[in-house]
């Protein structure tokens, strides 16, 4: 009983001590300044930004795609335009919202392209029969003997010969300068006899029944069609001489190389039998039509070869750097003002005037697509990690100058081609505008969720625009993505490509098998690599959040397998092992649809076990 009290007696004197603090004449001003202290921030809601209807107090993965939540920007401007994004300093530090300045200059792309070495053409010799004769000693007896001019190839026996020898001996001997003695001399030039070989006649005033054949160029004896005792008659090729002190490099360019190649152009290349060395040539000659089994484009170029380190045969690498101007042409300051010979691109001078090796005339160097940079501007560039695109659309994030708080408008764009990581810009900015080249993704996703106009949804309205047309969450597996059909500009880079073949080619191995969960399973893979920003990711989102494999095939795989053709193709080198382009005629009525192999068996991934083996080898590429 006495315990009680006792506590009873407590607790009243804690409760007067509590109402003492408040009943006191700073009790007020304490409570207030301690619950400034104590006051929890703000929470931050985390969404995800493929699907921004999921939003929950806590980070994580997004429960339809599994990619990272991110945080929600929810603070933006009632007054924003329809395209407008605008947030507070915290909330553009928490999105890691960066931007980059639009510059006007000529982007510097990097072309690779692979071949061999040939020879040259212009270069080769052959020394065919001029005279009947029979081949009485070889010199050469194998091929692949270097000559100098003038040496000895084989000596032969011709009736013919030793006749002509003895008419001219007669002609000088009754006029040594008559037109009689000059017909017997052209004769014996005509039939390949070098000015001292018919001097040496003369000298020694003998006709004799054998002669030795001398070679007319210096160079490497590559082809020997004679041997001893054969017996030839007029026209019969005998040997085939190279000259190699210069070669050609024969490459193959795809179609989307074209815009950043030009006649002249510097290349610089390696070969593995001199390895840590590079080498220089010109190209001299681009195939005016496309090769329709291969779909590339035959290049050739000059290859000075004075040491002979450079064998034909040989498998080149090479890289030529290009500057692009508007209007699709090259920008090459060593050729602004210039004039070129046609045939022979080295051959370059200030004016006008005829080449020093062909004679013919030398023609404006911005006839073969260069210019300068005073009649054609620099153009408008972008950087890649800036442009969102989907289908044929492209959308960046510019800030607005002298805003009173970060704010962003979207705005489409038009591109031109690709140069390293820029794009041309053809319509769209202006030099100065600066773009979101970090958290564009993250823009458009709050954006979607204001139900405004974005790259995932051009015409905004909804609550989840391109995702919920029913006006209601959609569930795990059960997205609308019709909208995306068609999304076949994607682009995948020389770095990324091989690491993504290995589950590509699984995925379409559990495509084949009609494996759904295992095609998926590749998907995620791929997300692990690529990160969850940009074009690729979120065709991947997309295959991980379709419920059907009709849904997963098409239009998302065939994407995908567009894209790694197209990156395989432009780098063949990059990838180990052998590569396989198969078509199946039936899969798009209009066009068919591609995927790689890893082998030559034809697995179809569109139909699986339905149509296995629908479908061709279309080319072996690697």
């Amino acid at each position: 009983m006495k315990t009680k009290q006792l506590i009873i007696a407590i607790t009243i004197l804690l409760i007067g001590f509590v109402a003492g603090l408040y009943l006191s004449p700073d009790s007020s001003e304490s409570v207030s300044t301690t619950m400034d202290v104590v006051a929890p921030a703000k929470p931050t809601i985390w969404t995800c930004s493929m699907h921004p209807l999921i939003q929950q107090p806590n980070s994580g993965d997004c429960p339809i795609c599994g990619m990272d939540l991110i945080p929600l920007i929810n603070d933006t401007g009632a007054d924003d335009g329809p395209r407008t994004l605008s947030m507070s300093d915290s909330s553009r530090a928490l999105a890691d919202i960066q931007t980059t300045l639009v510059k006007q200059e000529y982007p510097v792309a990097e072309v690779r392209l692979v071949g061999q070495l040939d020879y040259d053409e212009t270069l080769e010799k052959s020394l065919t029969a001029r005279f009947p004769a029979r081949i009485d000693e070889l010199f050469v007896n194998f091929t692949g003997i270097p000559v100098k001019a003038g040496e000895h190839l084989a000596k032969v026996y011709s009736p013919d010969l030793l006749l002509a020898q003895r008419e001219l001996l007669t002609a000088y001997r009754a006029d040594p300068d008559g037109s009689i003695t000059g017909v017997a001399k052209e004769k014996l030039r005509l039939w390949d006899l070098l000015p001292v070989q018919i001097d040496e006649i003369i000298e020694r005033n003998e006709a004799k029944d054998h002669f030795v054949l001398k070679a007319p160029i210096g160079g490497v004896v590559v082809a020997k069609n004679v041997k001893e005792g054969d017996y030839v008659k007029t026209g019969e090729v005998l040997f085939r001489i190279v000259d190699l002190s210069n070669l050609w490099a024969e490459l193959d360019a795809y179609e989307s190389d074209l815009p950043w190649l030009r006649y002249g152009q510097d290349v610089v290349f390696s070969v593995e039998g001199v390895p840590g060395e590079t080498f220089h040539g010109q190209i001299s000659f681009i195939e005016p039509e496309v090769n329709r089994k291969t779909r590339t484009v035959a290049v050739r170029v000059n290859v000075p070869n004075p040491d002979g380190r450079l064998k034909p045969g040989m498998f080149v690498r090479s890289i030529v750097a290009a500057r692009l101007a508007a209007g699709g042409k090259v920008y090459a300051p060593e050729f602004a003002g210039k004039w070129i010979s046609p045939m022979h691109p080295e051959v370059v001078k200030d004016g006008p005037g005829q080449c020093d090796v062909c004679g013919m005339d030398l023609v404006p160097a911005e006839s073969l697509g260069y210019v300068d940079h005073v009649s054609e501007p620099a153009p408008i560039i972008v950087p890649s990690s800036a442009v969102l695109q989907t289908g044929k659309r492209a959308v960046v994030y510019v800030e607005k100058p002298n805003a009173e708080r970060p704010t962003y408008d979207g705005r489409e764009i038009v591109l031109g081609p690709r140069a390293g990581d820029n794009y041309i810009v053809i319509s769209g900015l202006e030099s100065g505008d600066r773009v979101v080249t970090n958290g564009a993704f993250k823009i458009d996703s709050a954006l979607q969720i204001q139900a405004k106009p974005s790259m995932m949804n051009p015409s905004g309205g909804g609550q989840n625009p391109g995702h919920n047309h029913g006006g209601e969450a959609p569930k795990s597996g059960q997205v609308d993505h019709s909208q995306h059909k068609g999304m076949t500009m994607l682009e995948i880079s020389d770095e990324l490509a091989p690491k993504l073949l290995s589950p590509y080619l699984a995925m379409q191995s559990a495509l084949a098998s009609d494996a759904l969960d295992t095609a998926k399973a590749q998907a995620k893979d791929m997300m692990e690599v690529t990160g969850h920003a940009g074009a690729l990711p979120e065709l991947l989102h997309n295959m991980l959040a379709a419920e059907t494999l009709e849904a997963f095939r098409k239009p998302y795989f065939e994407t995908l397998s567009n894209a790694m053709i197209a990156a395989v193709k432009a780098n063949p080198d990059a990838f180990a092992g052998g590569l396989y382009l198969m078509h199946c005629p039936m899969v798009y009525e209009d066009r068919g649809a591609d995927w790689l192999q890893s082998d030559q068996k034809l697995m179809n991934p569109y139909y699986g076990s339905m149509m296995l083996h629908c479908g061709e080898l279309k080319e072996a590429i690697n």
